[in-house]
């Protein structure tokens, strides 16, 4: 998927994007989207003649990812989508178990009223969730990444943007084996509500519950 369609990545539109922005967003949703597959090669040509990418853009963005973990490369080797590692799942939740909370906290208390009826216009795409994968996944993604952005702190949002690709990847691969995904997602409602209504505490705790939700169902599955 490109960003200019809606994604787990949560990008709606390439217009005002830098060439070396767009490059990153585009290869980050091939890699999000299980298009690339974890252990894939990252091959320049094929991929910047596919996704209409320069060069020079390209190397940028792989860069970009590689420092994400998102990617790894090996000199005389090449570059390759770095592997899926399940024993890395209970890490990951431990990171963003603590940062979810504090980021849902700080959204709720530093928010923009233009900011709150964004959030509040996404409770209602949580509560009308089909039973397909990628607008699943798409939602989710959205309400995370808003969340991110309004607690204005990029050094949060940055670190947790991080950490949610890494689950996200998690998810994708085990999607069909999940029980009521829209369900899980359907939880993000309860914490909408909460911080738009700048209920700091309340937020905190929905999104530490729903951190914790989420690995015990990838935990049931494997």
């Amino acid at each position: 998927m490109s960003e200019a369609v809606n994604s787990p990545s949560g990008d709606d539109s390439s217009r005002g994007l830098s060439q070396a922005e767009r490059a990153y967003l585009t290869l980050r949703e091939e890699i999000l989207s299980l298009r690339l597959e974890p252990g894939s090669p990252v091959q320049e040509d094929a991929l910047t003649r596919e996704l209409g990418l320069g060069r020079t853009p390209f190397r940028e963005a792989v860069k970009r990812l590689a420092a994400e973990s998102l990617v790894a490369i090996y000199p005389r080797r090449g570059t390759f989508v770095t592997e899926v590692n399940i024993t890395d799942h209970a890490l990951i939740a431990d990171v963003r178990r603590r940062l979810e909370g504090h980021a849902a906290r700080r959204a709720a208390e530093r928010a923009t009223e233009a900011e709150r009826g964004e959030l509040e216009g996404l409770v209602g795409a949580v509560r009308q969730l089909p039973q397909e994968r990628e607008p699943v996944m798409d939602v989710d993604a959205r309400v995370h990444r808003t969340l991110y952005r309004c607690t204005h702190n990029g050094y949060l949002e940055n670190t947790l943007g991080q950490y949610y690709n890494l689950a996200l990847r998690i998810w994708g691969l085990f999607f069909d084996r999940l029980s009521d995904v829209p369900g899980h997602v359907s939880e993000h409602a309860e914490l909408l509500k909460a911080v738009v209504a700048g209920d700091e505490e309340r937020a905190d705790r929905i999104a530490v519950e729903h951190v914790d939700h989420f690995e015990d169902a990838i935990r049931r599955v494997l």
